[in-house]
């Protein structure tokens, strides 16, 4: 028995690793974006935090910009409060890095609401060798 829970142990960890990723792989740090739009979605999950907003073109076009930010807990210390701080139906001012590989996804940095009020939501593009 305790061998069959270590093997547990070692899978669900190693995916968690296997999961993470560096900021470098994943988003171009010379590619700055700024988007404003509607929450359409929030998953407060682990490794990440990812957020969902719909952002209209000059034309009218919605495209759904999927955007990963600080782990939840990281969240916490930033001052989020998960369900308060970010709702679906927000508007807000997404500011960050596009993603290497998808067009509409990026790596968000500072989240900005109508109201001025602007919290961090994940590390600078100096994390990881950029």
């Amino acid at each position: 028995m305790k061998m069959l829970i270590a093997v547990f142990v070692v899978f669900a960890l190693g995916r968690g690793v296997l999961a993470h990723h560096s900021f470098a792989a994943q988003y171009d740090s010379t590619k700055p974006i700024t988007v404003t739009g509607t929450v359409a979605k929030i998953d407060w999950t682990n490794p990440h935090m990812h957020f969902y907003v719909d952002v209209k073109d000059d034309k009218g076009r919605v495209t759904q910009w999927t955007f990963e930010g600080f782990p939840p807990n990281m969240l916490v210390r930033q001052g989020w409060k998960r369900d308060v701080s970010l709702k679906v139906g927000d508007t807000v001012t997404v500011s960050g890095w596009q993603a290497r590989a998808e067009a509409a996804t990026g790596a968000a940095r500072d989240v900005t609401w109508p109201d001025g009020r602007k919290l961090t939501s994940g590390p600078p593009a100096t994390i990881g060798g950029q």
